[in-house]
């Protein structure tokens, strides 16, 4: 029997995985084919907030995610299709924090934003009542202000990559295992799947918190630690109306990040570090009342019409985190015909659009729009960590 051959192979079918494919199509790079283990954006994708955002303190994920909100912002025109729905609602961002050094990191922040093109900056008191009157400011030193941001919808979005990846010709399976690599001394050929093996010029391997897999099938070291968080939502008595703007509240406790729900609900979600799970696991933990109680006291701080909210919904989602909180891009040093997009640590789904192109574009031996040595492997063992003003976390 004849393998099947194809020019480039993803595996993972995350929100990552299928923008890749899109973009390998995209830029005709012959036969593409994504392979998905389960089904499409059933992973952690389906368990992201899809808040889409700038504020970074390294400036190079400003760059990241500059580009990818681009994208959100003019999503039929990227895709060049009309009926191209991402779910994007430009409701701002609004980021808080005391006097001391969260103050000072965020003002430092904003300026870094501003250095490559981002509208942020910090705003007065009056004017952040203005804009979202369910909040207080009285404990806040400063106030940090993104009004193109907003969130998405992770169904929407993925499922327009992947109607417009097979429309410029790739070919996405579900249900499909991916078991090994196909190798020629050092450099790979192919995959081994449930349903036989597949030759291929490129692989690509986006499987997130399955990572692990492909450090397995090489020997290489790909760090990664698996963080279990908790999203929950309220339901108060004056609705989280979708216009009104997310906010990060570093002087919580919690660094607590909160967006509007379905309209009326409010979103919320704990910005420390997650409980540290020993293998990939999607299926849904409990979500205590002690936490949902801690939580909810810290929103009610900052939000005093939340005070006897009701818990409306929770759910719980798996990151893969790297030792600085920074995805890993690009080829697989010592593999040639190998490359990864793992490591996102919750940054994933705002990122995906610009990812997408960057990886496929490196995939060919394009250059990318946008240098991808900052999020080389390599990093880690030469002490090059991606690692800004807040520090390692979920604002990096």
């Amino acid at each position: 029997m004849t393998m099947e051959t194809c020019d480039a192979i993803i595996v993972g079918g995350g929100a990552i995985g299928v923008s890749i494919a899109y973009h390998l199509a995209r830029m005709r790079a012959g036969r593409v084919l994504l392979l998905e283990r389960a089904q499409l954006g059933g992973g952690t994708t389906a368990q992201s907030s899809c808040i889409v955002r700038t504020h970074y303190s390294v400036p190079q994920n400003v760059m990241l995610a500059k580009a990818g909100l681009d994208v959100f912002r003019d999503f039929k025109n990227y895709l060049d299709d009309a009926d191209a729905e991402s779910g994007f609602t430009p409701c701002g961002l609004m980021v808080v924090a005391a006097e001391g050094e969260r103050a000072v990191a965020l003002r430092e922040t904003l300026a870094i934003e501003r250095s490559v093109g981002v509208d942020a900056r910090e705003i007065a008191h009056d004017q952040a009542r203005r804009l979202l009157p369910l909040a207080q400011f009285d404990d806040i030193a400063c106030i940090g202000w993104e009004p193109a941001s907003g969130y998405a919808d992770a169904y929407l979005t993925l499922s327009a990559f992947a109607r417009n990846a097979r429309r410029h010709g790739a070919a996405l399976r579900e249900g499909v295992d991916v078991l090994g690599l196909l190798r020629d001394g050092d450099h790979v050929t192919g995959v081994r799947t449930s349903g036989g093996s597949i030759a291929a010029g490129v692989v690509i391997c986006a499987q997130n918190i399955w990572t692990r897999e492909v450090a397995r099938w090489t020997g290489v070291d790909f760090p990664l630690v698996l963080s279990r968080h908790a999203v929950f939502t309220l339901e108060g008595r004056e609705p989280y109306e979708r216009t009104l703007p997310m906010i990060k509240d570093l002087a919580s406790g919690a660094k607590l990040y909160m967006r509007s729900y379905g309209g009326r609900q409010l979103l919320v979600g704990d910005g420390n570090e997650g409980e540290t799970i020993a293998a990939p696991n999607t299926e849904q933990a409990d979500v205590g009342l002690d936490f949902v109680a801690d939580i909810g006291e810290q929103v009610a701080h900052r939000l005093p019409a939340f005070a006897d909210a009701g818990l409306a919904a929770s759910w719980t989602g798996v990151y893969d985190v790297t030792p600085d909180w920074n995805p890993v891009l690009g080829a697989v040093p010592g593999i040639t015909g190998l490359h990864v997009a793992y490591g996102f640590s919750g940054h994933g789904f705002k990122l995906s659009p610009v990812v997408g192109r960057l990886v496929a574009q490196a995939a060919l031996g394009v250059a990318p729009d946008i240098d991808l040595t900052p999020y080389a492997l390599s990093r880690f063992a030469q002490g090059r960590l991606l690692i800004g003003r807040y520090g390692a976390g979920a604002v990096s």
